[in-house]
């Protein structure tokens, strides 16, 4: 186990696999351990590097709110601790958000984005229908079962088999947030805007969303995919908020294909500069 102080809490995050580094932030009250469908799919070619937000997994819970800014900053240091200048970033739903803060408060340390499930915030989102954002707002009164079961109908597809659902909840299990974490953390994400900032994003992005999304509609994603320069929207059909559990597959190609254009891309550069160079 590995830890980081930063602004008043200490973050927890390790390391698996070795290549170029991929930097994973979660969502809202989710642990690291959540990235354990694709995880282990990335770190066969790149050094992944999770970690878990503050208010959740190890990490401390500090009082809040959690700005999406001050999160932000937690995972730019937990790059510091591991020693690495950039890394591609890819954060889903809240680390969605993160990682979109990320990328315009530290633009060299961002190689690429992978942007899944998440807004830009601001009056121009979609918002959820009323029964998905009333639930969000009433989780922290629930027990931690009631808690995990209320939003299954807004972040899986119809069609995903029950027990894929209850392996998820399974990993959960040891790491459902504390109510006052997840209350400080929801308000970070009320709180935060970046669609009017999206257009400084100047890293290659990946902004991939399911199609039956009814957490964060996937009308946010075209929105995310129009204002970033050059960015690549990708839609999953038969897949909602948690498409890495809906459509495993489907999922783990077009992110990895992303990831391995970009090493393509830098062995060209690198290429150029020798070529410029010799010249």
């Amino acid at each position: 186990m590995a830890f980081v102080e930063n602004q008043g809490a200490r973050i927890y995050w390790d390391g698996q696999g070795d290549g170029a580094p991929v930097l994973l932030i979660m969502g809202l009250g989710y642990a690291s351990d959540m990235w354990y469908r694709i995880r282990p799919a990335l770190a066969a070619h790149y050094r992944t590097i999770a970690l878990d937000n503050r208010g959740v997994g190890r990490s401390d819970l500090p009082a809040g709110p959690y700005p999406i800014a001050l999160m932000a900053s937690d995972a730019a240091a937990v790059l510091d601790a591991t020693g690495i200048e950039s890394a591609h970033v890819f954060g889903l739903s809240m680390g969605g958000m993160i990682a979109q803060e990320f990328a315009l408060q530290y633009p060299k340390r961002v190689r690429s984005l992978i942007l899944g499930c998440t807004a830009a915030g601001g009056p121009t989102a979609v918002r959820a229908e009323p029964e998905a954002a009333q639930m969000l707002m009433t989780r922290n009164k629930m027990s931690p079962e009631q808690a995990a079961e209320a939003p299954v109908p807004f972040i899986y597809d119809s069609t995903t088999p029950r027990e894929r659902i209850d392996e998820d909840i399974a990993i959960r299990r040891p790491w459902f947030p504390r109510p006052e974490a997840y209350t400080a953390q929801l308000q970070g994400i009320l709180a935060w805007e970046a669609y009017s900032r999206l257009s400084r994003i100047a890293a290659p992005t990946l902004v991939i969303h399911g199609e039956s999304d009814r957490l964060v509609p996937p009308g946010n994603a075209k929105l995310i995919a129009e204002r970033i320069p050059g960015a690549k929207l990708v839609m999953i059909p038969h897949a909602s908020h948690l498409f890495l559990t809906d459509q495993t597959e489907v999922s783990h190609r077009a992110i990895l294909q992303f990831l391995n254009e970009q090493a393509g891309n830098a062995r060209s550069d690198a290429g150029s500069e020798k070529e410029e160079v010799s010249c």
